[in-house]
């Protein structure tokens, strides 16, 4: 699973270095939040197709997939770009999606299944994230899926609130990784039932910014309380044309039962 993709340089680090991570640790389903690809904010249907060719199988998004506003018919035509689940009924889209995959190993076709789900503290008051997860978990039962490897990304602002929702979902689902802060987390783990558990991905893009954008617009926002529009930084105006990284975990999951076996997070 990886951190959300901002902006140029972010699409550009993921092409280049995504293949390479697939084929070195033999990985078999990518997750990718893609919500910063389009210049910070949103995606587009070039930057899903981009991320799409890099090796992603799906992509999750967030609060900000809707300003691209072109996108919109996007996310009720491929199946394989989500928004957030508890945004209310009516939006375009959908929270979750469900992938079957050929193992590269012996064995049937994995069927994996994708789910967004969106924060509410510090955030806008969307419905309940615990109940839409009851809910959607109800219907799998109902449609005998509940045998699927279930991937979260939890796109929210409080570590309160991303922790307390891995608890909620340990041992239903096989990993809970936050996304949205764009800080990786050093707090990745197996929790006591068997599901992976990070507080945040990190992101895609130049380290040597602030939460990949501009440092300066950035700091002028901070010191003068002014909301200047931020503009994703560059790593030739950050001062390094080598800081850029891909940042996520890597989960190892028993097949049989959808528990963790072990989860490592990574920075390249």
């Amino acid at each position: 699973m990886i951190g959300d993709v901002v902006g140029e340089p972010g699409l550009e680090v993921l092409e280049k270095r995504l293949p390479s991570l697939i084929k070195e640790n033999s990985a078999n389903f990518i997750m990718v939040n893609g919500e910063n690809a389009a210049g910070g904010f949103g995606v587009t249907a070039e930057h899903l197709n981009r991320i799409f060719a890099a090796g992603a199988d799906l992509v999750s998004t967030g609060n900000h997939v809707w300003e691209q506003r072109e996108f919109w018919p996007v996310l009720e035509t491929e199946k394989r770009v989500l928004r957030p689940m508890n945004y209310p009924q009516g939006n375009p889209g959908r929270g979750w999606a469900r992938v079957d995959k050929t193992s590269p190993w012996e064995g049937p076709p994995i069927s994996w299944l994708g789910v967004n789900l969106q924060g509410r503290e510090l955030m806008n008051p969307l419905d309940c994230p615990f109940r839409s997860f009851d809910a959607f978990e109800a219907s799998l039962k109902a449609n005998t899926e509940e045998n699927s490897i279930i991937l979260v990304d939890f796109h929210a602002e409080s570590t309160r609130e991303k922790e307390a929702l891995a608890y909620y979902l340990d041992g239903r689902v096989s990993v809970i990784a936050g996304t949205h802060t764009h800080v990786q987390s050093a707090d990745e783990r197996i929790l006591p039932k068997g599901s992976a558990y990070i507080s945040d991905l990190g992101m895609t893009g130049v380290l040597n910014g602030v939460i990949g954008m501009d440092s300066k617009i950035c700091l002028d926002r901070a010191r003068n309380q002014v909301l200047y529009r931020m503009e994703v930084a560059t790593s030739a105006a950050q001062g390094s044309q080598s800081n850029t990284a891909v940042q996520g975990i890597l989960i190892e999951i028993n097949r049989e039962n959808g528990k963790a076996i072990s989860v490592k997070r990574f920075s390249v």
